[in-house]
């Protein structure tokens, strides 16, 4: 006889299943992974823990709804029966029924504009929509400079334009809050259906989250994860953007509670290479689709293509001596207020032409002296501009877009700030500290100083 798995969707978060215990057992073997870098961690360590992230829950049975195919492909690969149930939200397969004219019929009213000029979705970008919405959720797999925000604001208009529900799109920093405003408020500065200021609410740093009358919520997801289900309840689209952020606990709980969300996207240009998080995300998100790539859009010209160059500098074999008989601190301390190797970063970004940025780690201690530094250097006509997370989200945002007109602008910027999602046309420089007592047989020591630099430089 062939053992049956009833398949329930208990809402839009999880799959209730019915099954018999030696199934459940195999069901909490396949769906569960060691946690990369598990046997370094102390809860291991002291048997406190397995070292697995279980999927699917021994104690009531359930799976996340995402992981539906994956469950279906377990049940081909042993050999068993899945019987679906209709639950209070429907089946776990359900499918829109609409076609791809529907869809681009609907693009074209959107009247997309940017910078006060007509475009046009792009292939991949309508691709993702319409699959997107065909399914109900998706990880969309598509590189920084892509049209991530038109992939976004597009499946957030049709959505307000088929549903009386609200949207929320969930961001890990403040300048991706006032990025994304400002994109959708770009994107539909010629449309008179749509006012961004009417439709959207901005929440971070105290905004308002109570009595919100906006139909769209863009928010951190700092600013939200601490609050109760209920406040949840009336989102039924969730958009998760840089979701390969959404394994932390506190980001899968916003998730989680978004139980009444039937269209759940996340978007992301990367994923690592472990199992369990990809399989962690598809169960909060759905199936991936790769939009695109970024050597795609360098071949066709949409993205500039990248020149790397390493830098290594180096302390004199005495000072590296020195310094392994000291604390990592001690060693970062005296790489950062090294006067010569700032020199050696403030004479590299005023040299280059083109728009440059800096990334620096410490602010006090790094980044506001190497800016005041590039500054006092810096030619009279030429705009250095200073970001950290003491800088104003809104003059963050609008540094961006000055820099975007600009040709010959430097921003000094931590490396909290635009490390996730900042979409800018630039020549980047990017520095990072290494230790002083690293080795090379072919250097001649001298008394020059210790600095790794990579550089990525834009080609038109």
């Amino acid at each position: 006889m062939v053992d049956v798995i009833r398949v329930q969707k208990l809402n839009h978060v999880n799959l209730q299943l019915d099954c018999d215990r030696g199934v459940a057992m195999e069901l909490d073997e396949a769906f569960s992974f060691f946690v990369p870098g598990h046997q370094y961690m102390p809860s291991f360590k002291n048997k406190m823990w397995d070292g697995r992230i279980k999927l699917f829950n021994r104690n009531n049975y359930q799976l996340p709804v995402g992981l539906y195919s994956s469950l279906e492909a377990f049940a081909r690969k042993h050999g068993y029966e899945i019987e679906l149930i209709e639950g209070p939200v429907g089946y776990p397969d359900e499918k829109n029924d609409i076609t791809v004219e529907e869809i681009f019929n609907f693009t074209q009213k959107l009247n997309y504009r940017t910078k006060g000029n007509k475009i046009d979705i792009r292939d991949y970008q309508f691709e993702a929509v319409f699959k997107g919405i065909r399914d109900k959720r998706r990880i969309l797999l598509s590189p920084t400079g892509s049209g991530k925000s038109l992939i976004i604001y597009t499946l957030v208009r049709w959505y307000l334009d088929n549903f009386d529900d609200k949207a929320i799109i969930v961001v890990p920093t403040t300048s991706l809050v006032e990025q994304m405003f400002s994109d959708f408020k770009d994107y539909s500065s010629e449309d008179d259906s749509f006012d961004v200021e009417q439709e959207c609410h901005k929440i971070f740093s105290g905004r308002e989250k109570e009595n919100v009358k906006q139909r769209v919520i863009i928010t951190t997801w700092q600013s939200i994860y601490k609050l109760q289900g209920k406040w949840f309840d009336p989102f039924g689209m969730v958009i998760g953007d840089e979701c390969h952020q959404f394994k932390a606990k506190s980001l899968t709980s916003i998730m989680n509670k978004c139980r009444n969300a039937e269209y759940r996207f996340g978007t992301t240009g990367t994923l690592d290479d472990s199992e369990v998080h990809e399989l962690v995300l598809t169960g909060l998100f759905g199936k991936v689709k790769d939009v695109t790539t970024t050597r795609k859009l360098q071949d066709e010209g949409t993205l500039a293509k990248l020149d790397i160059e390493l830098l290594v500098l180096k302390h004199s074999e005495k000072t590296r001596r020195h310094f392994g008989r000291q604390t990592y601190q001690d060693e970062i301390d005296y790489i950062i207020r090294h006067e010569k190797r700032n020199t050696f970063v403030r004479k590299l970004a005023l040299d280059q032409r083109g728009n440059t940025l800096v990334l620096f780690q410490f602010v006090k201690k790094h980044g506001k002296p190497l800016y005041q530094d590039i500054l006092n250097h810096a030619h009279e006509n030429r705009k250095v501009f200073f970001v950290s997370g003491e800088v104003e989200t809104a003059d963050r945002e609008a540094i961006r877009k000055i820099v975007e007109s600009q040709n010959d602008a430097i921003i000094v910027a931590s490396m909290g700030v635009f490390s996730t999602g900042i979409n800018i046309r630039i020549y980047i420089i990017s520095y990072f500290q290494v230790q002083l007592n690293q080795r090379s047989e072919s250097y001649n020591p001298s008394d020059e100083v210790f600095v790794s630099l990579i550089m990525g430089k834009t080609q038109n």
